[in-house]
């Protein structure tokens, strides 16, 4: 579930809420300054997150830009994410969760579920992401490399990567502020040919 919320004289009066449903997406409508918490309802759900500025969707969060201004793998609660264009466009200002979020993998798509022996169609967060834009009346023409919030992919000084279940626990949450009026959209992962979600 995510909540939307703005931030008055201190005070967080909750706006409203939005239930992401599971293996599909959600986007919305953000203002500057406005903040997005991210509850992580049963603990062991990745959400893919984008985030495109709101008069230019050419202009998007890119984790290849953040990696390369913040120097990190993975965010910390004060880190900003930043778009292609090398402006900030989202500030991780809370994080009730150990912190392991992911930056390095691409979105899953139909492609991603052939390559694991998937012959019918499987749900997936490229889709999802399409789908959610759509529903505020927006196209886009491709997808671009999401944060995987809570997503739980440990590497080692050889460069192998692993996939493992999130470290979050039910409950709790990721908050992030907005720098720029944008659209932000999730994808409950639907990833259940890997243990990202957790053991099945």
């Amino acid at each position: 579930m995510i909540w939307l919320y703005t931030l008055e004289k201190g005070i967080c009066p909750m706006s409203h809420s939005i239930e992401i449903p599971a293996r599909r997406g959600k986007a919305h409508e953000v203002k500057m300054g406005q903040s997005i918490k991210l509850i992580n309802t049963h603990g062991n759900q990745v959400v893919d997150t984008w985030a495109y500025v709101a008069d230019d969707l050419g202009e998007y969060m890119s984790m290849e830009a953040t990696r390369a201004t913040i120097t990190k793998l993975i965010p910390a609660v004060g880190d900003t994410l930043y778009t292609n264009n090398r402006r900030p466009i989202l500030t991780l200002t809370e994080d009730t969760t150990p912190g392991i979020h992911d930056t390095l993998l691409a979105a899953c798509d139909r492609y991603r579920y052939g390559l694991l022996g998937c012959t019918d169609y499987h749900d997936n967060c490229s889709d999802n992401l399409a789908a959610a834009m759509e529903a505020l009346g927006y196209n886009i023409s491709h997808t671009p490399a999401p944060l995987n919030m809570f997503m739980n992919i440990p590497w080692t000084q050889e460069g192998s990567l692993s996939f493992e279940s999130p470290t979050s626990k039910p409950g709790q949450y990721s908050i992030l502020k907005a720098e720029l009026d944008l659209i932000i959209a999730f994808s409950t992962c639907p990833q259940d040919m890997l243990p990202v979600n957790g053991e099945k």
